[in-house]
Order: structure tokens, then sequence, then C-alpha cells
């Protein structure tokens, strides 16, 4: 795949800029095949970024879209999730099955097991990420293939730090009655309650069996931001709130105001593939104007109503 829109400077990362004809773009970093900036037509910032991110490997990048796998968080034995943020991945030559696509608003990238990593966590494998920018959307697909010749399992997310108005006045529209594993409280299951998730403290939770749509509503922004998903069942909503935020060196201590994450996961069972299998998930993240919806917000509506 010929790609024209990569860009180094000095000692930080390559990224590839993307682009589309409605003027959105995407800047993705070859480290990590991180997304970490996707703006609308008007130049809007969708993600967000921490002040005090740290833009030099080995470290991750606080903020953007990090890839978690072969494990989510500390639900396993490796570090906390996973390695693949913290590789240095490749442009992907050959990404079939997924059809040839235009370089200028797509980038497809590869990251191969390495022998380090088979030290770590010993099976070979390929992890392929596609990135689609169009009118309003954000679309990555990642794909896990089995080149060992004995099965493997792993847990995966895609970690989306969005960027809100102000946290405490958003609300998140899809995950009402489900359980949720609770990561304060030691995994403990509980079933959310709320009608529509408010914020007004520190978060971390793994809704299980999630619906294949959800949405945050930020009414200061006339926004909603909906999150489609296939193949990562769960959903982690994450917010570390003042005291955590202080805790946390490449987070500003205000950060936590104006960030929420919420990820495509599968999390609460691992997913299986044998030798020469393919895993693929997808996740379509897209604008939708506030003034959509009026007045009380229908969940139903949300979820099933928009096209």
């Amino acid at each position: 795949m010929a790609n024209n829109n990569i860009i180094t400077e000095g000692d930080r990362s390559p990224r590839i800029i993307l682009h589309e004809p409605t003027g959105s773009t995407v800047e993705v970093l070859l480290y990590g095949a991180q997304v970490i900036s996707w703006k609308n037509q008007r130049r809007e910032e969708i993600l967000f970024m921490s002040n005090k991110a740290v833009w030099k490997p080995p470290q991750p990048v606080r903020g953007g879209i990090p890839i978690c796998f072969p494990q989510f968080a500390n639900f396993g034995t490796l570090e906390q999730h996973g390695f693949a943020r913290n590789r240095l991945w490749t442009l992907d030559e050959d990404p079939s099955p997924l059809p040839a696509v235009n370089s200028q608003s797509n980038a497809d990238l590869l990251l191969k097991s390495t022998e380090d990593d088979l030290k770590t966590w010993p099976f070979r494998f390929e992890l392929r990420i596609r990135i689609t920018v169009s009118a309003g959307k954000l679309t990555l697909i990642p794909r896990v293939r089995n080149v060992d010749n004995k099965a493997f399992t792993f847990t995966l997310a895609l970690r989306n730090y969005f960027s809100v108005s102000d946290v405490s006045e958003v609300r998140v529209e899809g995950l009402e009655t489900l359980d949720y594993l609770d990561n304060m409280l030691k995994r403990e299951r509980y079933t959310e309650q709320a009608d529509a998730i408010t914020f007004d403290g520190e978060i971390d939770r793994v809704y299980l069996s999630t619906p294949t749509k959800i949405a945050i509503i930020d009414h200061e922004r006339k926004r909603t931001i909906v999150l489609r998903k296939e193949g990562m069942v769960d959903a982690v909503l994450w917010n570390p709130w003042d005291k955590k935020a202080k805790a946390i060196p490449d987070l500003g201590d205000e950060d936590y105001n104006t960030m929420l994450c919420l990820d495509a996961a599968a999390v609460e069972n691992p997913i299986n593939i044998k030798p020469c299998e393919e895993w693929r998930g997808r996740q379509e993240l897209s604008i939708v104007s506030s003034s959509y919806f009026s007045g009380q917000l229908d969940p139903h509506k949300v979820i099933n109503g928009l096209r």
C-alpha cells in the first residue's frame, strides 16, 4: 500500500495523516498504531489528548485510541493493557481479504510477534488494523490472525478517549439494565440501575453483553458521539476523577473534566482462535448533531433510531 502521508519529526514516532473530501482528518502514530487526532469538517477535535502526554517511546501516549492487546487492563499476567500499544507497527502491504482502498483516507497497519514478545506471550500472531476516515465517521477494523501451530486466547479493547465539554454534564445511553464488573470493587458484578449513566465521581466498569450501539450525549457541544461495534461484546467506561487524575503522571490535574473513555472491548469471555484462523472486529464512531434528540432522551430512539 503506497502512502505518501507519513510525517517524521525529530525523535517523535512517525505519523500518518488521513483526510477525506469534506475536510475531516485523522492522525495515526506508527507507534502503537494509535489514532491521536480526529477532527471533523469544522476542525473540531473529537478525541481527548492529555496536556501532559509523553510523545517519546516507550511511553504510551495518553489519549486518542490506544489498542489494548493481547490483554485488557490487568485481566492477565502481562503488562497493563498488553504490549501492542508499546510497539512500532509497519504499513501493511497486503491487507487481504479486505479490499484495496484509497490510501488518502485509509491506513492499514500491521504488528507481528517478535522473539521478545514470545518470551512473555508464547504465541505467534499477526495483528492488523484498518483505519478509515469518511464524512462524520471514523472506522477501525482490528484483525488477529493465529500464525502459530497451537490455539490461543486474548482479550482486546479499543480505548476511546473522547473529548467532552464537561464530564459531569454528559450522559451515556445504551448501557442501562446491563450487568457490569466494577474494577473499583474487585470486579464484583452489579446491574446498572440508572435510566442513563451520568458522572459525579471516578468510574471504571466493564459492561457485559452490550448492544452494538452506544451513545455519549453532550448537550453543551450540541453533539452526540455514537459508537457502533461488532465482535467486541463488552464496553468499558472510565474516568479517573480528581484524586486519581492527580496521581497519573501523564494526565493533567483537571483533564478528567473534559474526557471520557468509552471502549469497545472483548474482556469477560476471551476470544479463542485456532491455527490459521482470523478474528475480525469493527468499530465505527460517528458524530450526530444533538438537535436530532429532543426533550427527554429516549434510549431506544438513540440505540435503534439512528441510521
